[in-house]
């Protein structure tokens, strides 16, 4: 479990020399991390903004989903790359590519997920910015720019997990939600 480690050990799971965990975890912890942020820019802001205390619950379930994601997204790329090592060569191709193709789509999931989580973020931050106190809308813009990366990064995951087809669209949805994240990111 990734999320149980303190932070050198998981940048040392992150640096090993294996395939998992990969990028969607760094992600994860990335918008963590960025959430995180809003969080104390919210809690340091009550005395000139009515609606800090709920800016810092929507910052902490953020938090909360996108460090869920870092184990998540590890578990689920895991997955797959031991069923694309465990395919059945004997079996009927139609059968093997299904189970492949169901397993790969799982491992678009927590990116996708991800992608989200960025997004809703990014917005999340665009409404802060101008409310939250002086001395901390540096942060919020730190911030954003952190979600906005993070959309970017688990659009190509998403892409990449489903080797993806013209048209699909789960790869359509992460171009949204990365649009949306740099839309919000530009009203800041």
């Amino acid at each position: 479990m990734l999320t149980g480690l303190p932070l050198p050990a998981l940048l040392e799971e992150l640096a090993a020399p294996r395939e998992v965990p990969g990028a969607g975890s760094a992600l994860a912890v990335a918008l963590a991390t960025a959430a995180a942020v809003v969080q104390m820019a919210a809690r340091l802001s009550p005395d000139s903004w009515a609606d800090a205390a709920g800016v810092g619950a929507q910052a902490e379930a953020l938090l909360n989903r996108a460090t869920a994601l870092v184990d998540e997204d590890a578990d689920a790329y895991r997955r797959a790359l031991e069923a694309r090592a465990a395919a059945d060569e004997t079996a009927r191709p139609e059968q093997r590519d299904w189970t492949l193709g169901q397993i790969t789509a799982a491992a678009a999931e927590p990116p996708l997920a991800i992608a989200r989580l960025a997004a809703d973020l990014a917005e999340l931050c665009a409404a802060a910015g101008a409310r939250v106190e002086p001395r901390v809308h540096a942060d919020v813009a730190a911030a954003v720019a952190l979600a906005v990366a993070v959309a970017r990064g688990a659009r190509e995951l998403v892409a990449a997990n489903l080797t993806a087809l013209p048209g699909d669209l789960r790869v359509e949805e992460a171009d949204r939600l990365v649009a949306a994240a740099e839309s919000a990111a530009r009203s800041l």
